[in-house]
């Protein structure tokens, strides 16, 4: 059973339909709290997460899915945790620079997952369409051009 616990959560005494994983992330906090976010904009939508929870974001995680079919563009890394990267249709190759200089890289299948170590450079190559779900840290994420 779902349990409303926010008013802005509740329309007229029922919970709001259901949101797309794919376009609202949802944050979980401190207190064991989920609170959906603002539809997902691209790299500046950080900025806006970052002013929302700034006070839980030592412990805050973003849980999001993205679709894609091609490459990365870009690396990414995140100073405050470690991210958990589960593929859940597709293949993908997800490459990591870790911290100590050392570099890895997983092929990951449906249901497979990975683990981003804090500080670990990762970016991802595709070659089909994929649908990979993101447990990210929600503090300071970082990105660079590949």
């Amino acid at each position: 059973m779902i349990h409303p616990t926010r008013q802005e959560d509740r329309d007229d005494g029922r919970m709001k339909p259901g949101k797309s994983l794919f376009d609202f992330p949802i944050h979980l906090g401190r207190g064991a709290t989920a609170v959906s976010e603002p539809e997902f904009t691209g790299v500046d939508w950080y900025a806006g997460y970052d002013d929302r929870h700034g006070d839980d974001l030592d412990e805050g995680r973003i849980v999001s899915l993205f679709r894609f079919e091609e490459s990365w563009t870009s690396w990414e890394m995140h100073p405050a945790g470690e991210e958990v990267v589960c593929v859940v249709q597709g293949h993908l190759t997800l490459h990591q620079e870790l911290p100590d200089g050392s570099t890895q890289s997983h092929e990951l299948g449906p249901g497979d997952y990975a683990i981003n170590p804090r500080g670990a450079w990762h970016t991802a190559d595709a070659s089909e369409p994929v649908v990979a779900l993101f447990v990210t840290p929600g503090k300071g994420t970082t990105h660079r051009p590949r």
